[in-house]
């Protein structure tokens, strides 16, 4: 039975990695890299910033320009304040929960504070918000779901995850937690083989998961 439910939250809660792999892709164009859309998710989604700038230096046959992240961020900053909203559904399923929930993110407390202040889902997770900047060992290390779990008071074996990457859905199951895979950029078959007990393409299924494991 679960216990508690662990949302990520670019592209569980908020619809951030659609803008923010659109600036990657446009970033790196500009410095003479030309990906497709495509392309930029499938080596950029569901990384930590440092793995993402390890990544970009590979691409550009070095470092990363020293300007690189702060331009990332702000770039990503201001088409998020532009456009970004949260996931379809994802209130409705908020809303449905009743027993505990929290968010854990490869982002740091800076930004997933801005992207769920933004999108007005901040209040519903204030003080059970956990971050790659609480743990060592981001995704896909099982460390930052075993945090959320303890300090929310719930065992592994009763948190179940909701999850739209492999990186995330392979940090889930190394913590021993069940794991819904969101399909929502990411390729199904791909959240699969990562792992993922179910996977889904909309919210109203995610709820349905989630009301069947009470």
């Amino acid at each position: 039975m679960t216990g508690l439910v662990i949302f990520d939250c670019d592209g569980v809660l908020v619809d951030s990695e659609r803008l923010s792999h659109t600036v990657m892709r446009e970033m790196l164009a500009e410095r003479g890299v030309d990906l497709s859309f495509d392309e930029t998710v499938d080596r950029f989604i569901g990384t930590s910033l440092a793995v993402c700038l390890a990544r970009v230096g590979e691409l550009l046959g070095g470092s990363p320009p020293t300007d690189f992240r702060a331009e990332f961020a702000q770039r990503t900053r201001a088409v998020f304040t532009a456009g970004l909203q949260t996931v379809p559904g994802v209130e409705r399923v908020l809303d449905a929960l009743t027993i505990p929930y929290c968010v854990a993110s490869t982002g740091n407390h800076a930004k997933v504070n801005f992207t769920l202040g933004h999108t007005g889902l901040l209040p519903r997770f204030a003080g059970r918000i956990f971050t790659a900047d609480d743990v060592q060992h981001p995704k896909p290390a099982p460390d930052l779901f075993l945090f959320a779990a303890r300090s929310m008071g719930t065992e592994p074996a009763r948190t179940t995850v909701v999850e739209d990457t492999p990186t995330g859905i392979a940090a889930a199951r190394a913590a021993g937690m069940r794991a819904i895979g969101f399909a929502a950029m990411t390729p199904a078959a791909r959240l699969v083989a990562a792992g993922a007990d179910a996977v889904v393409a909309t919210m109203a299924e995610v709820s349905v998961l989630l009301s069947d494991a009470r």
